[in-house]
């Protein structure tokens, strides 16, 4: 990357997209922080295979700072930035948007970014279309799952794209 490129922004959830709702076999980290019967269902290989994507992380979820304390340690992730929300939001936004869409649109300020959820719907992709000047990809990870090869293929086969590259309106 030259220094006239941008990185593009992924933010995160946790729950679902790397602690999957479903069973916990195959997964061979132990329960602790706590005893918070969910870490036990992290896959320590996905923080690495997130990192090499290329892209400026940010934790979307509402774990908030606790995502820092509890998950990235267990995924060798660093301590990430934290997508707030306004604690009474003023106008919530049509019924059916997701509270992180808004704020995230914000946060990329135009950037290329994905976002990696268990809970996009149509209206978010609607209103990130409709509000986001840059490329984005909202992309919906089975909650049963985790994020899987397919989904580490679809983020990096986009990342690989050429309409992503930065643009003249994109400048962060």
């Amino acid at each position: 990357m030259t220094g006239a490129e941008v990185r593009p922004l992924l933010f995160l959830d946790v729950d679902g997209p790397l602690i999957p709702f479903g069973s916990a076999a195959g997964r061979t980290q132990a329960v602790t922080a706590g005893g918070n019967p969910l870490v036990g269902r992290l896959d320590p290989g996905v923080g690495a295979r997130l990192l090499s994507l290329g892209c400026d992380l940010i934790w979307a979820t509402t774990w908030m700072d606790e995502a820092n304390e509890v998950v990235a340690p267990h995924l060798g992730l660093p301590t990430l930035p934290v997508l707030t929300y306004p604690e009474t939001a003023s106008d919530p936004g049509p019924r059916g948007l997701h509270w992180k869409t808004r704020p995230l649109v914000d946060r990329a300020a135009g950037r290329p970014f994905i976002w990696v959820d268990d809970e996009i719907g149509a209206l978010d992709r609607q209103w990130v279309a409709a509000a986001h000047p840059g490329p984005a990809l909202l992309h919906r990870v089975a909650p049963t799952k985790g994020l899987e090869e397919a989904d580490f293929t679809v983020l990096a086969d986009w990342l690989r794209a050429e309409s992503w590259k930065p643009a003249e309106s994109w400048k962060p």
